[in-house]
């Protein structure tokens, strides 16, 4: 069964885009078809810069609402689609898009069309972790059973816990664990060598394979790109939901 993949966060700049590039690369390495990427976010269409991800951009927003048609086309997008189907969403549009999903019952719509969703959330470090662990509530006590869910761990803005209590021994994990069906940890970085390495990858939307691949960058900033890659795709191959 194929997968619709839907990363949704209310919080801005919390790496939504870069778990939505992951994903799609990882998906698309791993064989069979590639996935369809599309781009909503109306503000920072940071997944769409990825030239090599072949990424739709598709406004789906008129003023601070869901346009209907452009919502339509989006579903139509899913429909066409051979394989499987990963959608990155803005912070501005989370709550409309979000209401959208599921007072169309498009969960259940994806299960008729024989496909499954999975929404994709980020949890982050410091200042942010309050706001990220209230989105991932919020969608978790919202969607439907038919929604799986797949938690990405984000350690940039700071260590991912909360009165000494790491993300898996919070509240609101230990209560919803049973629709968590993954939990996909983002390497802790050096700032200094592998956090440098990766933010300047981010920054000029390169896929891993096009960094690694460059003979500009030094040995030793591919070698850590490779590393930090491994890291990542071994949890991702281990996640059953993908």
């Amino acid at each position: 069964m194929s997968k619709v993949h839907f990363v949704l966060q209310g919080k801005g700049g919390v790496g939504k885009s870069v778990t939505a590039a992951f994903l799609a690369q990882f998906l698309g390495e791993r064989g069979g078809e590639s996935p369809t990427n599309i781009d909503t976010d109306p503000v920072n269409a940071t997944f769409h810069g990825y030239k090599a991800l072949n990424v739709k951009r598709l406004q789906i927003m008129e003023a601070d609402e869901i346009n209907p048609r452009s919502f339509d086309t989006l579903i139509e997008m899913i429909a066409a689609a051979k394989g499987d189907v990963i959608v990155d969403n803005g912070a501005s549009s989370f709550v409309p898009l979000s209401h959208f999903l599921i007072s169309n019952q498009v969960p259940a719509l994806l299960g008729e069309m024989g496909r499954e969703l999975v929404i994709h959330t980020v949890v982050t470090g410091g200042q942010a972790l309050l706001d990220t662990i209230s989105g991932f509530n919020q969608l978790v006590s919202q969607f439907p059973s038919e929604a799986l869910f797949v938690v990405w761990l984000n350690p940039f803005w700071g260590p991912i816990e909360h009165e000494g209590k790491g993300f898996e021994q919070m509240k609101a994990y230990t209560t919803n664990k049973g629709r968590v069906s993954a939990i996909i940890q983002i390497p802790s970085l050096k700032k200094e060598t592998y956090g440098r390495d990766l933010s300047d990858m981010l920054q000029e939307r390169l896929t891993f394979d096009q960094a690694i691949a460059q003979e500009s960058l030094t040995i030793m900033t591919r070698q850590r790109l490779k590393i930090i890659k491994g890291q990542v795709y071994g949890q991702m191959e281990n996640a059953t939901v993908l």
